[in-house]
């Protein structure tokens, strides 16, 4: 896991060795292990690495990394889990190896199959190969989009870094803003990071699934991969069903096990977070596999004393089950102006909410010496998570909502507006030129996708959230919270097996009866604590914002709306946004709802108070 950067020059000048060095500099938190540079032989191609040593961390896994004939160089980001076996695969092929790093297995992959080595790896990642001999560049990303991968084509350079904010000040990257993302993202924060677009109008984003070629000074965007295109036969009884779903998660979890550095995880207390740290235990009892880490005994848990969202007692549970003692982080109220910059600037976007709670856990494990963690994002939308409502009115018409617009997507503007009618009915809209100036929503990944006539809105729903929506939002907020601390969060959930399968199942398989995620709670049965596989409570992994909103972050929003910020008073009607936001402090009424709406506007004038001008 690291931070990687690079600079192609399209009209053939030379790159000075001082822009990448300021680029790469810019992600150097994301890999404090070591840097290291490579320059095409006429200077028009550069490469740049941070790098965090999980596999193989000695001097010999050091990137950019050159292959064993010389023709080609590689930065990366990520884990193949499956190395081992597609190095075996790779040996009887005649490769001979010199480290023992998944770098090296990549490079040979690229070797022996090009682009379709992708269809191999079993992982997540950000890569960037260069062909020594022809000058041609590749990039790609993992299918679900984990590891991110940004760039920018200006003034005839080509210029990409693991993080936006890396390209907003390497001055290289024009800054200007992208107003009609900006609109979107105060109106619905999840409805950008599914698609190409960012915040600033010269960056763009390669989506997951995508790879991309630079060829004689020309780009080609390529979607290299559709779940829907690999979903597998279904074992015909609901038994053998249960079993499969069990057999590949485990080994999903035994894979991610594979480390030369000491591993652990974030447990909240919830089902996801609970199978994976149970079934951590069941790998070492089944015999630890190759390059399986025993230092695996380490559980994270923030608690809320207090707080409604406080799930210390259930985590404490889990932890018992899997014979671990966790280590319990304390947050409260007066953790929420701590470091209050450095989160907000580590978290590189714009979000629903302050995430202090999740970049201070990072930073304990950092501090314990633990750099790995499974954790377990991706289940809430691959089996329906966020049902906290169960089957209410409202839970119903979303899924409806999104069956319709699944099905004719002509009608995603009307339902789009109605949305934003909606959330205006309530007060909590304040683009400046009301709804007429709300831009039409952004393709994402998955929009195009033919999905099977016969799947009903829940499952339809669940592809949107998983490729295009919610998840996506999601992994870039853990890995720009985990990387800023130089931690590597490894998801079980995501394994493509688990998700392609999981994908297939009918809609019953995944939520009834009031019950979210039933193949994994059958698969988990005797496998973790019973009062947590059966519950149904679902608590998200967020700071409390109400009450720090209702307490000290109130002079705070206070404060920040007295400023005078051009590029925010461009987007916003300010004035209703200020009296709407002191109302609610000085009546101290912030609730979830409130928060999750208003605060993005928050976000985004801290975030454009402090860009250069």
């Amino acid at each position: 896991m690291c931070g990687i950067a690079g600079i192609v020059d399209l009209q053939g000048r030379t790159v000075a060795p001082d822009a990448i060095e300021r680029l790469t500099s810019l992600v150097a938190h994301r890999g404090p292990d070591g840097a290291g540079f490579w320059f095409s032989d006429d200077k028009h191609i550069a490469l740049g690495h941070r790098r965090l040593a999980i596999i193989d961390p000695g001097a010999r896994g050091n990137q950019p990394m050159i292959s064993g004939d010389g023709r080609y160089v590689i930065v990366y980001n990520g884990e193949v889990y499956n190395f081992l076996e597609l190095r075996e695969e790779l040996e009887r092929l005649g490769i001979q190896f010199r480290t023992e790093s998944d770098t090296e297995v990549i490079l040979a992959a690229w070797q022996a199959w090009g682009p379709n080595m992708l269809l191999r790896f079993n992982g997540m990642w950000a890569l960037a190969i260069v062909n020594k001999v022809s000058g041609d560049v590749f990039l790609a990303r993992d299918r679900f989009g984990i590891k991110p991968l940004l760039y920018s084509v200006s003034d005839g350079r080509f210029v990409f870094a693991s993080e936006m904010r890396a390209l907003v000040g390497c001055g290289l990257v024009p800054t200007d803003i992208d107003v009609d993302v900006a609109r979107r993202i105060l109106v619905d924060a999840f409805s950008i990071e599914g698609s190409e677009r960012t915040l600033h109008r010269e960056v763009s984003r390669l989506q997951g699934g995508h790879y991309l070629w630079i060829k004689a000074g020309r780009t080609s965007l390529t979607r290299w991969w559709r779940t829907i295109d690999h979903l597998p036969q279904l074992p015909s009884t609901e038994v053998g069903r249960v079993e499969r779903f069990g057999e590949i998660f485990r080994d999903a979890v035994a894979l991610r096990m594979r480390s030369d550095v000491p591993i652990g995880t974030c447990l909240s207390g919830g089902f996801d977070s609970s199978a994976i740290i149970c079934t951590m235990a069941d790998a070492e009892k089944a015999g630890m596999g190759p390059r399986g880490n025993h230092a695996w005994r380490h559980a994270f848990v923030v608690s809320f004393p207090g707080s409604p969202n406080d799930e210390r007692p259930q985590a404490e549970e889990a932890a018992a089950w899997a014979g671990v003692d966790p280590t319990i982080l304390q947050i409260g109220v007066d953790d929420a102006l701590r470091d209050f910059d450095r989160v907000l600037e580590d978290m590189d976007d714009i979000y629903i909410g302050l995430p202090t709670a999740v970049w201070l856990i990072y930073r304990e494990l950092r501090r314990r010496g633990v750099l790995v963690s499974l954790d377990g994002h991706g289940a809430d939308e691959l089996m329906g998570g966020y049902l906290q409502a169960g089957g209410t009115g409202i839970f119903q018409l979303r899924n409806l909502l999104s069956g319709i617009v699944s099905r004719w997507r002509f009608l995603a503007r009307t339902v789009d507006l109605a949305r934003a009618r909606l959330i205006q009915h309530k007060g909590q809209f304040f683009l400046r030129g009301g709804l007429s100036s709300l831009p039409r929503p952004f393709p994402v990944v998955g929009d195009e996708d033919r999905l099977p006539r016969e799947w009903g809105s829940f499952n339809r729903r669940l592809y949107r959230m998983l490729h295009g929506t919610v998840l996506p939002t999601i992994l870039r907020n853990f890995d720009r919270l985990s990387m800023a601390h130089g931690i590597e969060v490894r998801m079980p959930f995501l394994d493509w097996r688990l998700v392609t399968y999981t994908v297939a199942l009918p809609e019953e398989t995944k939520y009834a009866g009031g019950i979210s995620k039933l193949i994994a709670r059958r698969a988990m049965a005797g496998r973790m604590p019973e009062s947590i596989r059966a519950g149904k409570r679902k608590v998200g992994f967020n700071s409390p914002m109400p009450e720090w909103l209702n307490g000290p972050l109130s002079d705070w929003t206070a404060s920040l709306l007295a400023k005078k910020v051009a590029a925010f008073a461009e987007l916003v009607d300010e004035p209703s946004l200020e009296k709407v936001v002191l109302t609610f402090n000085r009546n101290k009424s912030w609730n979830w709802e409130s928060a999750d709406r208003i605060w993005p506007y928050l976000h985004m004038k801290w975030m454009l108070a402090r860009l250069p001008h």
